[in-house]
């Protein structure tokens, strides 16, 4: 008798278990895309995605296991479009510019603070360029495709006819443009500058020694670098705001602890 109703004890906790694993929702499939072009934040490596902010946004979905999170590098302005259309959830990483793109909200918590300057020339920096954009005007400046971090001022100058602009696909595009004198000068991050100029000299991708030929012209302004949501998904993602609460919990709690400086750290020093 005793061997009976040890028999029916273990198969009820095993009916039990079973209905806790059944009870179980599967995670949501999510996809995030990424800027497949803008080194070392977020950037494409061996087919995989890649960079500071790659790394980060890797460690804050791992810690939420209500989503399997795929992460799918994209061509900046291919990217905004999915965002734009509604057929893409979010993106990073986004500026912050709720005029530009009405159509991108909500943003996260930032994740990562930047620092826009004007790259140069040594020979364009003979005098002095402290003040953006007026001490530029006249000269050719380049960005990265679909960037506006370059400002409203700097617009309303290149439509008057100030200052020339030029877009390229890629921060290595912009270098090689502005080391050959194509453009005078490039808007982008400091740290992407000097990184992909750093790669491109390593790899000897530089046709002659232009060691002091970049020098830094003004700081421009700091920004923050954030996960952008569709504003126009028409209720496609439902789990949206959950998703989103759940990924600021997790970033604000990276930030406080310092595991985004230390992953920053990290990645800079090649780990």
């Amino acid at each position: 008798m005793r061997h009976l109703v040890r028999q029916w004890a273990v198969w009820c906790a095993g009916c039990a278990a079973a209905l806790c694993l059944a009870a179980e929702p599967a995670p949501i499939p999510v996809t995030i895309y990424a800027d497949a072009g803008y080194p070392p934040y977020s950037f494409v490596e061996a087919g995989e995605a890649a960079g500071i902010y790659t790394r980060i946004m890797r460690q804050a979905f791992a810690r939420m296991p209500k989503y399997q999170v795929t992460i799918e590098p994209v061509p900046w302005k291919r990217g905004l479009a999915f965002i734009e259309s509604g057929r893409g959830l979010a993106i990073y990483p986004p500026y912050y510019r709720p005029q530009e793109r009405p159509w991108m909200r909500p943003y996260s918590e930032p994740v990562l603070e930047e620092t826009l300057v004007v790259m140069c020339r040594d020979e364009v920096l003979a005098q002095p360029r402290p003040v953006w954009p007026d001490d530029y005007f006249g000269l050719v400046v380049g960005s990265n495709s679909g960037y506006l971090g370059v400002g409203d001022k700097f617009r309303a100058a290149v439509t008057r006819g100030k200052v020339a602009y030029e877009e390229a696909g890629t921060s290595q595009q912009n270098i090689m443009k502005l080391l050959a004198g194509r453009i005078d000068c490039y808007v982008n991050d400091r740290l992407s500058i000097l990184w992909e100029y750093n790669r491109l000299r390593l790899r000897g991708g530089l046709a002659n020694d232009h060691s002091g030929a970049l020098r830094e012209g003004t700081v421009i302004s700091s920004e923050h670098g954030f996960l952008g949501f569709t504003a126009t998904d028409g209720g496609r993602f439902s789990f949206k705001e959950q998703f989103l609460a759940e990924f600021n919990a997790v970033i604000r709690k990276m930030r406080s602890s310092g595991e985004i400086t230390a992953i920053v750290d990290d990645f800079l020093k090649g780990r």
